[in-house]
């Protein structure tokens, strides 16, 4: 295992509750990465097909039995991805011809079976043979999430071998639940991708707090939405009226190194594929001090034990 990676940030709008027009999106922006030399490359919390800014906008969203927000979440489940599906399995056809580690944020569906009305928020890594090695399904979605999203569950709690090392993830504030996070750095992570819709001031030292406690590199992805991506069913607040272009998400999107301490600064208020050289000498290097895991864990004292079935 090579211990350079280059690392590639993808800080771009999604196209918005379009299955087709983002799968279109993402062949280019892999290719874009590649032609960056990025190894691996992440994209942001349900960056397919968008994260549903409106539900912190839009003041009458959470109406019982209101049609325009139903309508939403139809387009929205409509919209969404089965993991069995073709969109799925093209993604990591496309790792493969790129020879990239890919980690992406999606809306998921089940299609038939139980659960066949619920979405989830998700979390999905291709290795470089295109392989589907890990899909995470968020704990528990944060706060007005709850009204679209269902509870994830254990399976995807890990870190997964690939080409670039041992790459795990969680979503947005699954980074504040402590069990969580000791799960993931008991899975020996060299980095961590951390999804958020923006990286804003608390995300960032929540990102770099991650890196600083699992001595690992934390990529912060943040996402970039805008008012005109609101759900034309959604009647918009009037500060945001006539302000189609207005960024709702602004990105943030940084990479941390194991000692707490940027390695690429955030990036705000613009989209684009943005890389940077790691070296994972230095997760082990940072771990003299602090191996969390290990020598500055106390087994004997405390136990965790994590279900890793799928519900």
């Amino acid at each position: 295992m090579d211990q350079k990676v280059n690392i590639g940030v993808v800080q771009t709008a999604p196209e918005y509750l379009n299955i087709s027009k983002s799968l279109e999106k993402v062949e280019s922006l892999l290719k874009e990465a590649a032609d960056k030399g990025a190894q691996l490359v992440s994209f942001g919390e349900t960056w397919f097909t968008g994260y549903p800014a409106w539900i912190d906008y839009c003041d009458e969203y959470a109406k019982w039995d209101f049609k325009p927000t139903k309508e939403v979440f139809a387009k929205t489940y409509a919209n969404s991805l089965d993991i069995n599906g073709s969109e799925i399995a093209q993604i990591g056809k496309w790792a493969k011809a790129f020879n990239l580690v890919v980690v992406m944020g999606i809306n998921e569906k089940v299609s038939s079976g139980p659960g066949n009305g619920t979405i989830y928020n998700s979390l999905i890594t291709w290795n470089e043979q295109g392989e589907l090695v890990n899909h995470h399904r968020k704990l528990m979605p944060t706060h007005t999430e709850k009204l679209l999203y269902g509870q994830g569950d254990g399976a995807g709690l890990k870190a997964v071998d690939t080409a670039v090392g041992r790459v795990g993830g969680l979503i947005c504030w699954e980074h504040w639940m402590p069990l969580t996070r000791q799960t993931m750095h008991n899975s020996g992570e060299h980095i961590h991708i951390a999804v958020w819709p923006k990286v804003h001031e608390m995300l960032q030292i929540a990102t770099r707090s991650y890196a600083f406690e699992g001595r690992c590199f934390a990529i912060g992805v943040g996402q970039i939405m805008r008012v005109k991506d609101i759900p034309n069913e959604l009647a918009l607040p009037k500060e945001l009226q006539g302000k189609p272009e207005h960024l709702l998400l602004n990105g943030g999107s940084c990479i941390v190194g194991p000692d707490g301490h940027y390695i690429m600064e955030p990036v705000w208020d613009q989209e684009g594929v943005f890389t940077a050289e790691i070296d994972l000498n230095r997760c082990y290097e940072e771990r003299m001090a602090l191996d969390v895991t290990g020598h500055y864990q106390r087994n004997d004292v405390f136990k965790l034990k994590t279900n890793h079935d799928r519900r």
